[in-house]
């Protein structure tokens, strides 16, 4: 192909900017690197993990989320993360071990999408 890809940063779409800005650095210490209510738009990150947060707008019309998927973080520490968020967050599915070598957890964030946290489980 000849290309090269060097990141993924997801953007995901909100009619509360604010709100969803406060989730990810309240809740999971993300860092707003830059926010324009004006233009709808926010930039997050941590520890080399960006996203964008956008508001509707005339491209790409929204009423609410509908992504059917799941983001999933490859964390240091799935446990340390649940004993953090558990109570500030609507749950998905408690901190678990699972047979594939995971030890994960889920919750939603203020707009409803999934995110998934992963531990891989020492052998």
């Amino acid at each position: 192909m000849g290309v090269t890809f060097h990141s993924l940063r997801p953007m995901l779409r909100t009619k509360d900017l604010a709100g969803t800005v406060a989730f990810w650095s309240d809740r999971l210490g993300f860092t707003c690197d830059g926010v324009s209510e004006e233009d709808g738009w926010a930039s997050l990150s941590r520890d080399g993990v960006g996203l964008m947060i956008a508001t509707p707008n005339a491209h790409v019309p929204f009423e609410t989320p509908a992504f059917t998927g799941s983001f999933y973080f490859k964390v240091d520490d799935a446990a340390a993360l649940w004993a953090d968020v558990k109570d500030h967050a609507r749950v998905a599915y408690p901190l678990e071990e699972f047979h594939y070598g995971m030890q994960e957890f889920a919750i939603y964030d203020n707009n409803g999408y999934m995110l998934q946290f992963g531990t891989p489980i020492p052998r």
